[in-house]
């Protein structure tokens, strides 16, 4: 009998390797950016014997000349995952309504490899400053530049308004990295111990915190966030929310009640209430027809 269990356990242990682990089923996002393509990509960095790229969806009719607002997103996954193609139907959606939507990669946070997330901080500033330096051969107006992110990626886009001394050695500095308008998705916005990624960052978590960098003359923002969220816990979102009013800037905050993390991606009509209010705020402010 024991002979005939140890038998089972080792059968059982074998074919539990042999098993292929589970991939994440697609989501919403994800089905509508299966068959999306740019129009070109372009490299907007080189550091550390890397080329980091931006995937750009060019809109109909664009030519050479053109002054276009630009809507610029960056992917989420902690800052140590993720691509460019996770966030083409956000890039894809502007560039439909004729802007030029772009979908940047930037370095990913690892301990093995030595980037940090100040390096992803310094990727997003220089991507800001590469459109707006580039604007007349990118078709660009320079003063209509969106930035958006979700996750890790929201964190980066408010770190191109807010952490005006992290900045890469190469950069331009008299090029500004401010874009004019902030779209957050469920950002990490709060990296102290109540927040996310204090542990990544470390004992200079409080210089990534955009909660505590909130200053008079930021951006319009809008924010979306769940409710339910514990991953980027819906309480920084609410603080910097009410920290943006108080310092006189526009900020308005999207809320889904018992949402969690990343709820508008898994859900197509979720993620079209999203565009469609998105696209509202961006009228209100001049930056979409």
């Amino acid at each position: 009998m024991k002979c005939l269990a140890l038998l089972s356990l080792l059968l059982a242990a074998t074919l539990h390797a042999q098993t292929p682990a589970k991939t994440k089923a697609p989501d919403a996002v994800d089905k509508l950016g299966a068959n999306l393509k740019p129009s070109r990509i372009l490299v907007y960095k080189k550091i550390a014997g890397r080329e980091l790229e931006m995937h750009v969806f060019g809109p109909q009719g664009f030519k050479a000349g053109d002054q276009r607002a630009c809507y610029l997103i960056i992917h989420g996954g902690g800052w140590t995952g993720g691509a460019p193609p996770r966030m083409y139907p956000f890039a894809a959606h502007y560039a439909k309504l004729g802007l030029v939507g772009i979908s940047m990669q930037y370095r990913l946070h690892s301990a093995k490899t030595g980037v940090s997330v100040f390096d992803c901080v310094k990727d997003a500033r220089s991507a800001v400053r590469y459109i707006r330096a580039h604007a007349s051969e990118l078709g660009i107006d320079p003063q209509r530049i969106i930035v958006s992110g979700g996750s890790a990626g929201g964190h980066l886009a408010a770190a191109t308004a807010l952490f005006d001394n992290v900045n890469e050695d190469s950069d331009d500095l008299k090029v500004s990295p401010v874009p004019n308008a902030l779209v957050l998705l469920f950002p990490v916005i709060d990296t102290s111990k109540e927040g996310y990624g204090n542990a990544k960052i470390g004992e200079r978590w409080e210089e990534l915190s955009p909660v505590n960098h909130v200053r008079a003359g930021l951006p319009p923002t809008i924010i979306f966030h769940g409710t339910g969220d514990t991953v980027t816990p819906f309480a920084g979102a609410k603080a910097f929310h009410d920290a943006m009013l108080k310092a006189g800037n526009r900020c308005e905050l999207d809320i889904n009640e018992g949402g969690a993390h990343g709820y508008l991606m898994r859900s197509k009509p979720l993620y079209d209430d999203t565009m469609q209010k998105t696209d509202v705020f961006l009228k209100s402010l001049g930056l979409l027809q």
